[in-house]
């Protein structure tokens, strides 16, 4: 509650930024079924870059019109992991990408993901998000599309070739130094040296 007795903003649910978290949540399996069902490449463009646009937009609306939210924070990042997952293993599926590439940026999660019961258990929350995994996030989304379309003997694949690499590894390496400084905040507040308790502002 506020210190006016009325809800306190990040405890609002229905909000417009949040909506459109859900709407993104919503196209995961879609856009992983139009992936290995139908192979519906097109499509699964579509999906993401509608993704990638709606992830810009719930943020730029959050901050416009005030209403950020504690679950908005919590949908945001969800969506942009599911997404990275979901086309990891649809790529491996479909020989796009090595299945160690998959494994490592799976793995990165993993390791990431074991830390917050610890976090938790010791008083914290988790670990604000950092423009570092914000960055390597927005690699990866513009890899993925890129290395679709590197498949085949096309001009266009040749020319989104080169991008689509360059992306993947730049990304990759993005997200790996990125779960490097999540596993050194949750050290260091574990440790006493720093953090913020669970459920604080």
């Amino acid at each position: 509650m506020s210190a006016q007795g009325g809800t306190d903003p990040a405890d609002r649910l229905l909000t417009i930024p949040n909506v459109l978290s859900v709407l993104r949540l919503a196209g995961v399996p879609l856009f992983l079924w139009l992936l290995l069902g139908p192979k519906a490449d097109g499509w699964a463009l579509v999906v993401l870059a509608a993704s990638a646009i709606t992830d810009w937009l719930d943020g730029k609306l959050a901050r416009w019109l005030n209403q950020a939210s504690r679950l908005g924070a919590l949908l945001d990042p969800a969506a942009d992991r599911l997404y990275v997952f979901s086309t990891l293993v649809a790529f491996v599926v479909r020989d796009i990408i090595p299945w160690w590439i998959a494994a490592v940026l799976i793995g990165r999660e993993v390791v990431v993901g074991a830390f917050l019961p610890i976090l938790r258990r010791a008083g914290f929350g988790p670990p604000e998000v950092h423009y570092l995994g914000k960055a390597a996030t927005f690699c990866l989304l513009y890899a993925f599309p890129l290395l679709l379309l590197a498949q085949g003997g096309s001009t266009a694949a040749q020319l989104a070739r080169p991008f689509a690499y360059a992306f993947t590894a730049w990304g990759g390496v993005l997200y790996l130094w990125s779960a490097a400084l999540y596993v050194y905040q949750a050290l260091r507040a574990v440790r006493g040296g720093g953090g913020r308790r669970a459920g604080n502002a």
